[in-house]
């Protein structure tokens, strides 16, 4: 038997003329939670679609534990899916949506009534199974959604933007509760989303996706740390696109003349003698600063151009106009299209010390 739940083999996908999936490739272990993230047209939930059996690719191969998939009926995949918009019945009640998929099982009033209680409780919903949609929170809704998946006991689950519809403090909490809900049930996971901050959050691995391709497929971690293209440098997290044109030290020129990308976390801004590192360091002039809770998000101009960095609460205020130093820890470069982190050369302060 294979080691892979999840082996996409080599799949494209065409609409007519528009190739909408070039050449996928993946695999999946068994209980992990997977996360496609990409922007909105880049081909994420064609993917998921063809998984679910809801597309056929035109060619390649997608298997599950060793076994091909392409011409299984959906409905016999043991898969479970999980839409945005909920597809809830309204004319149906809490228990009955969930029991649904039991009932063309034809399972029996038992086994649907032992079932649905254990999901109502799984789902925290509790004491709400005679309600009707209408009767509930957004939050709660999209719980339905996801016991009702569950209640055939699928052997995947496919979740596409689960949690778009939903308000962001609700968002967090079910993004929590989902994770927990994978650990606890150990069912392999895919999801799509185009909300890196969720994906970073939730996923054993991501996978990037692009313009039907498959950027990177990586951790959390690996995706945001060591980005292989340029656009996974640009679209993972934040940064600034900068033209350092010498006057930041450190780099001995490495990207002087070319575009490079500084993420917040790579500037060290401090007042005179909070540097450690002076002679390493540029001047620059504060020109704006926006509060972020347990840090000042401080944008400050360093020879007419603008770089954005982080400074904790805890340190001594800065006001806008103030000169501060500025110190680029490491920067991401690009040749060929590939993406580049390159670290700041200064070791030490190369300034002598005089006792």
């Amino acid at each position: 038997m294979s080691q892979w739940h999840i082996d996409v083999q080599n799949v494209n996908k065409f609409y007519g003329e528009y190739h909408a999936s070039k050449n996928i490739s993946f695999q999946v272990e068994k209980g992990k939670l997977v996360g496609l993230l990409g922007p909105s047209g880049g081909g994420k939930t064609t993917i998921l679609r063809m998984i679910a059996g809801l597309e056929q690719p035109d060619n390649g191969s997608i298997l599950f534990r060793g076994q091909e998939m392409n011409r299984v009926e959906p409905q016999k995949r043991g898969i479970g899916v999980v839409f945005q918009n909920y597809a809830l019945f309204k004319h149906m009640t809490v228990f009955d949506n969930i029991a649904f998929g039991l009932n063309v099982q034809k399972k029996s009033k038992s086994f649907i009534k032992e079932r649905v209680n254990e999901l109502l409780d799984l789902t925290n919903l509790s004491g709400l199974g005679k309600r009707y949609p209408n009767e509930l929170s957004g939050g709660q809704r999209q719980r339905v959604a996801f016991a009702r998946a569950l209640a055939p006991e699928p052997q995947i689950l496919l979740l596409d933007e689960p949690f778009a519809a939903i308000d962001a403090h609700v968002r967090r909490e079910l993004r929590s509760w989902l994770r927990e809900m994978i650990d606890r049930l150990g069912i392999t996971t895919l999801f799509v989303t185009h909300d890196q901050e969720e994906a970073i959050e939730i996923a054993d691995q991501i996978l990037v996706v692009n313009q039907g391709r498959i950027e990177q497929h990586g951790t959390p971690i690996e995706i945001y740390q060591s980005p292989q293209t340029d656009f996974v440098a640009r679209f993972i997290g934040e940064s600034t696109q900068f033209v350092p044109k010498g006057i930041i030290h450190g780099f001995n020129g490495v990207a002087d003349g070319r575009e490079v990308l500084i993420r917040p976390e790579f500037v060290e801004i401090g007042k005179p003698n909070e540097i450690a590192l002076p002679s390493a360091a540029s001047q620059g002039t504060v020109r704006h600063l926006y509060y972020r809770g347990a840090s000042w998000e401080v944008e400050v101009e360093v020879g007419g151009e603008l770089l954005i960095g982080n400074r904790s609460v805890e340190k001594s205020s800065l006001k806008i106009g103030d000169k501060v130093s500025v110190l680029v820890h490491r920067l991401i470069v690009f040749e060929n299209g590939k993406a580049n982190i390159v670290e700041n050369q200064f070791k030490y302060d190369p300034m002598p010390v005089f006792i």
